[in-house]
Formats: structure tokens, C-alpha cells, sequence
């Protein structure tokens, strides 16, 4: 497979530092800002998947008109703690 690149990206020097210096032995700034990329990528995924399932959940509801207090879905959800305790 062909690799592809990223634009360039300008920063300020105080964020560039700020990277250099968090860099592990051997780790490249170029291999920090990929990691960073795959990251925030798989982050966006799993933050747009959330969502939708509280829309879907919202519809479901909203079809079914069957909805549950906070206290009960805390009260369960501290049951299931104590159970797994």
C-alpha cells in the first residue's frame, strides 16, 4: 500500500517544545504526531458511536414511552457493584 502525507502543521514553539519534551528515548516528533492522529481518530469514532446510541435509545423511548428515573438506573447500577465486589 502507497502511505500518504499529512500537511504541514505550524505551530507555536512553546507547543512544539512542549511535544519534544514529552517524547520517549527513540520516539520521533513525526512518530508522536501520528500516534497522536490514530488516537484522537479512534476517540471520535468511539464519541460518535455514543452518541448515536443515546439517540437511538431517545427514539426508543420516545416510541415506547417507557422511561427510567436517575435513581433507578444509579440504584441498579450500585447493585450490580456490590455484586461484583
Amino acid at each position: 500500500m502507497k502511505t500518504a502525507t499529512i500537511p504541514a502543521l505550524r505551530v507555536e514553539p512553546k507547543l512544539r517544545e512542549a511535544a519534544e519534551s514529552v517524547l520517549a528515548s527513540n520516539e520521533t516528533l513525526s512518530s508522536f504526531v501520528e500516534e497522536s492522529l490514530r488516537a484522537n481518530i479512534e476517540r471520535r469514532k468511539h464519541q460518535q458511536a455514543f452518541i448515536a446510541r443515546g439517540i437511538a435509545s431517545r427514539d426508543e423511548s420516545k416510541a415506547t414511552q417507557a422511561y427510567y428515573s436517575a435513581e433507578s438506573v444509579l440504584a441498579e447500577l450500585d447493585d450490580m457493584l456490590k455484586k461484583a465486589s
